[in-house]
């Protein structure tokens, strides 16, 4: 089982005019960066920096309520 580990780059209380960002590893190998903003979120993979891959926070949830790995709430 991979071993994730998350940074918080830009931690805020609440996300004002600055993404917050994320470095997201696996096994100590980076997989890429995630920004959140107030009006989406973007993914930038290890090795890419040009091109980043954006959606916005509704499609999001929508993406997130059609996958098939459900858990409860404690």
């Amino acid at each position: 089982m991979a071993n994730h580990h998350i940074v918080i780059n830009n931690p805020n209380t609440s996300v004002l005019s600055k993404d917050v960002e994320f470095e997201v590893r696996s096994n100590s190998k980076k997989l890429g960066t995630m920004l959140l903003s107030k009006g989406n979120i973007e993914w930038v993979p290890t090795g890419n920096s040009v091109n980043r891959h954006r959606i916005s926070w509704e499609k999001f949830a929508a993406l997130m309520e059609t996958q098939p790995i459900r858990k409860k709430l404690k």
